[in-house]
């Protein structure tokens, strides 16, 4: 995410969470300054060992609780691809409409526009009358590198 979307985005979750009455606590600037500092996808259990690199004081409850508003206030995107955990994408209030690859071996998130995905969401949207105003696509895969030398981007996997 380019440095001035970064800083529209915090200012964006400011606002908010002042309409709602809420705090920016210490901890939760931590947690919004790790959020929007990485183009990582990440889970919560990830972004409280980051925040907490940053500062040892920053809470599990916290960080739950501040993810719950990031996606409230549309700034990240919670992606459910079956697994016990979420994961979180930090680039979705810069670019709302991108797609994902989830690798079921290592967890590697790859994201991806597609024009020909595109032309099929004008065309039914046309054919129904409809303008499509949102849209996702999440696949999941198995790595190719890992069938062919057993590992994926240097990781072993399992």
């Amino acid at each position: 995410m380019r440095t001035e979307a970064r800083e529209a985005a915090k200012r964006k979750f400011i606002d908010f969470l002042e309409k709602k009455k809420l705090r920016n606590t210490d901890q939760r600037r931590v947690i919004i300054d790790t959020v929007f500092d990485t183009d990582e996808h990440f889970t919560a259990e990830q972004l409280l060992d980051w925040a907490r690199e940053k500062d040892r004081s920053v809470s599990r409850a916290t960080v739950y609780r501040t993810l719950l508003l990031l996606t409230e206030s549309d700034l990240l995107h919670e992606m459910d691809f079956g697994k016990p955990y979420k994961f979180y994408d930090p680039n979705y209030s810069d670019h709302p409409n991108h797609h994902h690859l989830i690798c079921e071996d290592c967890e590697k998130i790859v994201e991806f526009d597609s024009e020909q995905i595109k032309t099929i969401e004008e065309e039914i949207g046309q054919k129904l009358g409809f303008t499509v105003k949102s849209q996702k696509l999440q696949l999941s895969a198995t790595c190719d590198s890992l069938k062919r030398s057993g590992t994926c981007d240097g990781i072993s996997c399992h």
